[in-house]
């Protein structure tokens, strides 16, 4: 990522200075060093982390983090993510356990958990989400859970089968289990998939999003980042297919360039539009909408959660 007085510039387009709207904050909040220690003590992976989210020190010091399931190696490369990309190590079987070790150390009552994709496995870590869930239920069943999943790539119709089995047979829906929030991110524009998403599919990954929403006790999340060349159009259309598939949260943010190596930031989108985009939004139906620079897929989730219980 840029820092605040960089420049940046690209063949046939110039890119001013990261503007003074884009600023990260420090994280010096009273959870901060508890989140670290309890993520670090547990030897546990956070897309916080791997994914250089600009928010950690924020988020971190309010005590949430977003923990990534499945190691820290991804099998695909997309050219904005800074995960690292490479053959993983095997499943570790341990780790849905010291999830909720982690959870209960920190004293969560929502928890965001992603993964690396794992195209590699004949499950494509379908089974560890399920476990981590069932761990986290063991835990506190009043726990909120939102999950963020790959797109299972091509044994896509296989694994959300068997997702939705497993997931059927937990009781998620009744008094007791608040519902689970599936998130799936289709990122960017289908027009930029081929160098932003290399290995997806925008149809499959809207096709999931619309499986996973008429899965009992269960909405559906999605995220796109702006700036990598998108025309307003193009964002009004995936917003439009989103809602069409039944999705009712969505983020939308900035496209903020990890490394020289990654795709380069074409335009910093300012804050009115990020707003249009807010209304276009909730124009639309969803019923829950953060939308600005910084925002990320997780960013702020468990207000939501926060929400509900002050409606009751």
């Amino acid at each position: 990522m840029l820092n605040s007085g960089e420049t940046q510039t690209e063949p046939g387009r110039n890119v001013s200075r990261m503007p003074i709207w884009i600023r990260q904050q420090l994280g010096d909040g009273a959870h901060y060093g508890a989140t670290l220690a309890s993520v670090a003590g547990n030897n546990l992976h956070t897309v916080c982390e791997e994914a250089r989210c600009p928010n950690r020190g924020e988020c971190w010091s309010r005590g949430t983090a977003t923990f990534m399931l499945l190691g820290d190696t991804c099998t695909r490369a997309c050219g904005f993510c800074s995960v690292k990309t490479g053959r993983p190590l095997a499943v570790d079987q341990d780790e849905p356990r010291r999830i909720a070790e982690a959870v209960e150390q920190l004293g969560l009552r929502y928890v965001v958990l992603t993964s690396v994709n794992r195209d590699d496995l004949a499950d494509k870590g379908v089974s560890i989400f399920s476990e981590t869930l069932r761990a986290l239920r063991t835990l506190d069943s009043a726990i909120g859970v939102e999950f963020l999943t790959p797109d299972f790539q091509g044994y896509q119709q296989y694994s959300i089968d068997h997702i939705q089995q497993t997931l059927a047979s937990l009781p998620f829906a009744g008094a007791n289990w608040p519902s689970l929030v599936w998130g799936h991110n289709v990122e960017t524009v289908p027009s930029l998939y081929r160098v932003a998403r290399k290995g997806s599919k925008y149809s499959r990954s809207l096709r999931l999003l619309e499986l996973a929403a008429k899965s009992e006790g269960v909405e559906t999340k999605s995220a796109i980042m702006l700036g990598l060349g998108e025309q307003q159009q193009e964002v009004v259309d995936v917003l439009t297919d989103l809602r069409n598939a039944g999705v009712s949260r969505v983020s939308i943010g900035q496209y903020l360039r990890p490394t020289i190596k990654h795709l380069p930031v074409v335009e910093y989108i300012s804050p009115d539009a990020f707003d249009y985009y807010d209304d276009v939004a909730r124009s639309l139906g969803f019923e829950w909408v953060k939308s600005g620079p910084l925002v990320r897929s997780s960013y702020h989730a468990e207000e939501i959660q926060q929400e509900l219980a002050g409606s009751e």
